[in-house]
């Protein structure tokens, strides 16, 4: 039997962490509308279940559109969870106090605040307006205690696909001659190492050719830097993820990007891919491949 796709309609109090549901939900492989009106909910519904483009899709409706939303509860009734999609409402709460303080550290105002009205009559209006999508809600969620890094953690708990592996490392060789890799998060320089540049017979080829690979990696120095340089980010990759990073870019350079980085590169991708999801790419390899 086919897997049931997901709908998840993701509402609740302005300032209660949406946006932060937004890019947690993006992040595994959800399909996100943003703002929907709720007088297209059963028709993004359909859609869904007609279309074999959505798995997973999530649709963000909230009181910037005051005139709308009044129509939520009845278009969530005329939802019926069938074999084919099943709807989770998620409604996100936090106090009037943390309403406040978040209001006036972004210096918005919420939707139903008027020019000349206080900021709580505006939060507890709207609380009012939520309370019947709220009782129909499945999962509440609290923001008040919350850090952003821990609201996406409640969210990854409750939503993600357990075949998803969020946390991915990329490991890129470069040549500081072509300029840094602007996206890169860590960045080791290698131009300290023996350059196989000045042997001949080596010159031509890069480090994925094994006689290039060989004599950068037997060298006694290059064992050193290798220990420390594996063992200093085996220390922070941790650390990297207990922060929510997703993706972690570790740049390894030399001059031409031909010789040096590429080999500490592949062995770092070798050795990290043994408890990480890790991609590799050479950028600069296409330039010294022999044709």
């Amino acid at each position: 039997m086919a897997t049931k796709k997901q709908l998840l309609i993701i509402t609740g109090m302005s300032g209660a962490g949406k946006t932060v549901a937004i890019h947690s939900l993006e992040d595994m492989g959800y399909f996100v509308v943003d703002n929907l009106p709720p007088t297209l909910l059963s028709s993004f519904w359909d859609l869904i279940i007609h279309s074999d483009d959505f798995t997973k899709a999530a649709v963000v409706i909230d009181l910037r559109i005051k005139s709308f939303y009044n129509d939520l509860v009845n278009q969530v009734n005329s939802l019926e969870d069938n074999q084919r999609v099943q709807a989770t409402i998620v409604f996100l709460e936090a106090s009037d106090e943390t309403l406040v303080a978040r209001y006036k550290e972004t210096r918005r105002l919420p939707p139903l605040a008027q020019t000349s009205g206080r900021l709580l009559d505006a939060i507890q209006q709207e609380r009012g307006i939520v309370a019947p999508i709220k009782n129909l809600a499945n999962i509440i969620i609290d923001t008040s205690k919350l850090s952003p890094k821990e609201l996406k953690s409640r969210l990854v708990a409750a939503f993600n696909d357990k075949k998803t592996k969020l946390f991915s490392i990329e490991v890129v060789s470069f040549g500081f001659k072509y300029g840094m890799p602007i996206d890169a998060d860590i960045v080791m320089d290698v131009r300290f190492l023996p350059n196989p540049f000045y042997i001949p017979a080596l010159r031509p080829f890069t480090g994925l050719d094994k006689r290039v690979f060989d004599y950068v990696m037997d060298k006694p120095e290059t064992k050193v830097f290798y220990e420390k340089f594996l063992d200093m980010l085996k220390t922070a990759i941790p650390g990297y993820i207990k922060e929510g990073k997703e993706k972690l870019t570790i740049a390894i350079g030399c001059t031409g990007g031909q010789h040096r980085s590429v080999s500490i590169a592949q062995q770092l991708a070798r050795d990290l891919s043994k408890k990480y999801t890790v991609a590799i790419s050479h950028r600069e390899i296409s330039r010294y491949i022999r044709k």
